[in-house]
This record gives C-alpha cells, sequence and structure tokens, in this order.
C-alpha cells in the first residue's frame, strides 16, 4: 500500500510540474495574446544535437525555469529529431520545416528566440553554460 501512495504521489507531482510545451505557432501567437506574454520559440534536435540535449536538461528541465516560465512565456518547440524511431508526424515536420523558414533559416541548433505576439524577434541565443537563474534572466533582458 505504501509503494502505491508514492508512486501515486510520483505521478502527480510530475503531471502538477509538467510544462505546456506549443507546437503550432498559431496556437502560441493565439494564447500569447491572450495572456499578454511573449513566446519562447525552441529550435531543437532533441535526439543528435548534444547542446540542445544539455540545454534541455540543465535550463528546461529546471525548477526554476518552469516555475518562471509558467506565468510568463508561452512556450513554443520546433523539434527536429533524426533518429526513425522519433520521428514526428508529417504534419508537425511540416509546421516545423516552417517556422525554420521564418525564424531559423542558418539551421543553428539549438536556437532560442524570444518573440512577442505578433511574431517579432527580440532577442536570440542558443546554449549558454549557465545556471538556471541566469538564462532566465538572460532571456528577460529581451524584454526591455
Amino acid at each position: 500500500m505504501k509503494k502505491y501512495l508514492i508512486l501515486i504521489c510520483f505521478l502527480f507531482a510530475t503531471i502538477v510540474s509538467a510544462q505546456k510545451w506549443e507546437h503550432k505557432i498559431e496556437d502560441a501567437m493565439a494564447l500569447a495574446k491572450k495572456s499578454n506574454q511573449n513566446i519562447l520559440l525552441v529550435f531543437s534536435g532533441s535526439d543528435w544535437c548534444a547542446p540542445c540535449i544539455k540545454l534541455d536538461k540543465s535550463i528546461w528541465q529546471s525548477e526554476d525555469f518552469k516555475s518562471y516560465a509558467k506565468t510568463h512565456w508561452v512556450l513554443l518547440k520546433a523539434d527536429f529529431p533524426r533518429k526513425k524511431a522519433n520521428q514526428l508526424p508529417e504534419e508537425q515536420a511540416k509546421e516545423n520545416r516552417l517556422l525554420a523558414e521564418k525564424y531559423n533559416k542558418k539551421g543553428y541548433f539549438p536556437l532560442v528566440l524570444l518573440i512577442n505576439s505578433e511574431g517579432k524577434v527580440l532577442g536570440e541565443t542558443g546554449y549558454k553554460n549557465i545556471t538556471p537563474k541566469q538564462y532566465i534572466d538572460l532571456l528577460k533582458a529581451f524584454e526591455n
């Protein structure tokens, strides 16, 4: 019984702290307009790009980032996996290619953009070996 209780608590904590990443620019823009927030757009190669994987583990999965982002930004991820087992549905892959044509013409990975609800780029960065708080401060500086 104790094991089940621990498992239930763990699952609940995971669900509560989970991030909501949008996957369509139209949805992200609508949410951004509704909530008066900017959009954090991340271009990632989740299964092949070492800096992308490090960024995910050290920043996006951190409690500091999750807590701040939840109330300040709409999160939008454009993933470009290479392994056959991780391929996205064609509709999503097409959506990501269109985002890359507009916002990541040079094909940098990871590329992190802060854009407003109209799609204007406010600032861009990539992987940085800094703390989550420092990364948040870097992103916040784009809003000034």
